[in-house]
């Protein structure tokens, strides 16, 4: 059987509506991550929480020390879990994450957070490549609107072309409330 552990992925104040870089349903996503969070602790399985800390104070978001870079209060991490912290969009480039979860001998990943076409895209092709086997709660992610080359992107698109993608070969990608009721 394998082990698994949650991983939640910059759920940070800079995120949220008061924010610096506030995404289009991370209320809600927080909500539903809180709610697996929970589970989890109830069954005393290991939690990773991942946080995001430029390295430069010019960043847009996430500056070095900020309020903002901190964990939203709705996911404090207790304190037996663990924390990793990382400067880039992969959690596991230049990050202990990996050893970690060998350490711990996790096989299999719930992931959630935010942003749905960054971070939780970048860790569930990594972990898929590393033999990790991932759950992905689309509807405990969020993201926002985007624009390239002139075509404007509203959030609910970005983030459901990425939860196709990563379903295509990366991870499960089911709701909070399909993951919690077959457990």
């Amino acid at each position: 059987m394998s082990k698994i552990a949650l991983i939640i992925i910059d759920m940070q104040n800079d995120y949220f509506p008061a924010g610096k870089w506030p995404l289009e349903g991370i209320d809600a996503a927080a909500a539903n991550a809180a709610r697996v969070l929970a589970h989890f602790r109830e069954h005393k399985l290991p939690v990773v929480h991942v946080r995001h800390e430029f390295l430069s104070d010019d960043a847009p978001f996430f500056t070095p020390g900020s309020d903002g870079a901190n964990i939203h209060d709705s996911l404090q991490p207790a304190e037996a879990e663990f924390r990793v912290l990382k400067n880039g969009v992969n959690s596991f480039n230049g990050t202990e994450l990996q050893a970690l979860l060998q350490r711990e001998g996790i096989s299999a990943l719930v992931i959630v957070g935010a942003m749905s076409h960054m971070c939780i895209d970048a860790v569930a092709r990594a972990a898929a490549d590393l033999g990790y086997s991932n759950t992905l709660l689309h509807d405990a992610c969020a993201t926002l609107d985007m624009e390239f080359n002139g075509v404007k992107v509203p959030a609910a698109q970005v983030h459901a072309a990425f939860m196709a993608a990563l379903a295509f070969a990366y991870a499960e990608v089911i709701a909070t409330d399909e993951f919690l009721a077959r457990q």
